[in-house]
């Protein structure tokens, strides 16, 4: 589950981020659920998996994912969270559109996502999965050998899982 801050109003999306700090949560903490759509509260997102959150610019959270924040944080070597969500709000945004960067396919992590004939596809360690919202990962496919891919995942994401973070992918066999 993601949280970009107090981004709506009554049950409708009226923003994209109302802060820096785009966190992935777990569900459930301490039979703690988060509120949704309270309010003046925080809005609950909910992503597929841990991967599709990294691509989308968000980070483990510090207080419910405190284990996989600390592997995070210790695999990109910053101190906390204010320079991780600093770092990544640059990494992620082209003032409002969403920043994406260029990377040999042979040198792009599993758990990265990258964009082939304008679809988003999963990398995975010798094929390529598409996403869809409506079908969550579809069909494999080769990932290519040589040559240059737009990569969705921030830089600083992708920094990490290149250190050995590994996000949750679901259905990824």
């Amino acid at each position: 589950m993601g949280n970009r801050g107090c981004i709506h109003r009554g049950h409708e999306i009226v923003r994209p981020w109302n802060n820096k700090r785009w966190i992935t949560c777990a569900l459930e903490f301490k039979g703690w659920v988060a509120p949704k759509w309270t309010p003046g509260r925080w809005t609950a997102l909910f992503f597929y998996d841990e991967a599709l959150s990294l691509a989308a610019g968000h980070r483990p959270c510090a207080l419910c994912r405190r284990a996989d924040y600390e592997r995070y944080r210790g695999a990109i070597g910053f101190r906390g969270a204010d320079e991780i969500d600093a770092r990544l709000h640059a990494d992620r945004l082209d003032r409002r559109a969403k920043r994406v960067h260029v990377m040999k396919w042979c040198e792009i992590p599993s758990g990265a996502y990258a964009e082939v004939d304008g679809i988003p596809h999963i990398v995975l360690a010798d094929q390529l999965k598409p996403w869809s919202p409506k079908n969550g990962y579809g069909d494999k496919r080769a990932r290519p050998s040589r040559g240059v891919a737009v990569v969705l995942t921030p830089q600083l994401s992708v920094r990490a899982i290149l250190r050995g973070y590994k996000p949750q992918i679901a259905d990824s066999h």
